[in-house]
């Protein structure tokens, strides 16, 4: 049978269990088409390129499907009618992946990374940018620094 991947992304007021009831709702009904549903992830309340709905986030679901063509226009047409779901997205694949999606991997990768010291800021243009103009510390720049005296051209220290 061929493979599919189907993507819903849903309102961001409703429950977790909510997103995992109309996941069932899709398993149900491709396993009444003769498929079945060989990977399911959530991928939790995320935001949204643009507001869809009135909504700025979404609970995003994946789910791989291993069903015939038949069985995913009715699967099509009751997440289009399901008044929770914003978008769905139903692809054609070659095989479905069984590690974690980019998307958990990603998530995985930022929980793990070490989120201790980091150094101390670089001087920017205008200091630390907490404090104001960071004229306390002088400026290291040529045209801002003292030269001396007999540095200077002219008859009193005055350039002509």
């Amino acid at each position: 049978m061929p493979l599919y991947e189907c993507v819903f992304i849903a309102r961001n007021d409703i429950t977790q269990q909510q997103v995992e009831a109309i996941a069932e709702q899709v398993a149900g009904l491709i396993t009444e088409g003769g498929g079945e549903v060989k990977k399911r992830e959530y991928w939790g309340l995320r935001g949204l390129a643009y507001k869809i709905k009135k909504n700025r986030k979404g609970h995003y679901m994946l789910l791989g499907i291993d069903a015939p063509g038949t069985a995913l226009p009715e699967v099509e047409r009751q997440l289009g009618l399901n008044e929770d779901v914003l978008r769905s997205l139903m692809i054609k694949v070659e095989a479905i992946d069984e590690a974690p999606s980019a998307v958990l991997a990603k998530r995985s990768d930022d929980r793990d990374r070490d989120r201790g010291f980091r150094g101390p800021r670089p001087a920017g243009r205008f200091g630390s940018g907490r404090t104001g103009g960071g004229r306390e510390r002088g400026d290291d720049r040529e045209e801002f620094r003292a030269r001396p005296r007999d540095e200077m051209d002219g008859p009193g220290g005055h350039e002509e």
